[in-house]
């Protein structure tokens, strides 16, 4: 049952990304009355799905590598309609909601038997950790995405195209402050969900934890966002040089998740 549930959010973050582009492009007015139901649709089913798995395997923590894509989908979706609420925009459905049809349709169409290997796979604290890290990593693609679209429409303005052609994107104030505000609510969560996966760590594996090459990536991962917060609040970054920075801090997430192959701990492995 779950993965029905799951197949039926595909199915509607699809049409709702397809329906993104016109609603968002042209200034469709029906097709964002399309869009955004179809969005919430799929995100309600997309949590029943989530839930009804975990359940079914009494636990709380997605611990498969396909349970942690879905999860992190989740959180995507949620943020396009927490950002059309708040801006009155579905701009930023042209990214995201592509990209949560890409991280949910694995989980949906193909099983997965990986584990990922922690010792204290019932952990409370552990389920948190996660779920901050996951939020701290949809924050920074957000980010990501803003800055390019910031960088997009200033040359846009430049070039001095008419106004009828930049007529879908929103101002470029707005822009940058998701793009900021974005990088502020990460933050958090980063070095909460870091922090709490390394005091669980001590007191289950040991300091022998922080010797981990995914464990010291992390940490460089949070220095680097710490140091793209410094320089866009204290230098006032914005355009193609805030594209680098949040590149530059988006490969690091990159190198993070890829070092679970090396990773004794975080490694994802068939029972």
């Amino acid at each position: 049952m779950p993965l029905f549930w799951l197949r039926i959010a595909v199915c509607l973050y699809t049409v709702a990304a397809l329906a993104v582009l016109p609603a968002a492009l042209y200034n469709r007015p029906r097709w964002r009355h399309m869009a955004i139901p179809l969005a919430v649709g799929g995100a309600c089913t997309h949590l029943v799905s989530l839930v009804e798995t975990l359940v079914a395997a009494h636990r709380a923590l997605p611990i498969h590598t396909h349970e942690t894509l879905s999860m992190l989908g989740l959180l995507l979706a949620v943020s396009f309609l927490a950002l059309t609420e708040r801006y009155k925009t579905v701009l930023f459905g042209i990214f995201l909601l592509p990209l949560t049809v890409l991280l949910t349709i694995a989980p949906a169409f193909h099983s997965s038997t990986e584990r990922i290997a922690y010792p204290f796979i019932r952990t409370g604290w552990l389920l948190l950790h996660v779920a901050l890290l996951l939020a701290a990593y949809a924050a920074l693609f957000l980010s990501l995405t803003a800055s390019l679209l910031y960088l997009y429409q200033e040359r846009r303005l430049k070039q001095k195209r008419p106004p009828q052609s930049r007529s879908w994107l929103p101002p470029l104030a707005t822009t940058d402050q998701i793009a900021v505000k974005a990088l502020l609510f990460g933050l958090p969560c980063m070095t909460a969900g870091l922090l709490i996966g390394s005091i669980v760590a001590l007191q289950t594996i040991g300091p022998s934890f922080f010797a981990d090459p995914k464990v010291l990536l992390s940490f460089a991962m949070w220095l680097a966002y710490v140091l793209m917060i410094w320089i866009r609040r204290h230098s006032g970054l914005r355009g193609r040089r805030a594209v680098y920075l949040s590149s530059f801090a988006f490969l690091f997430v990159l190198a993070v998740w890829a070092a679970n192959a090396l990773s004794s701990v975080h490694r994802f492995r068939a029972p």
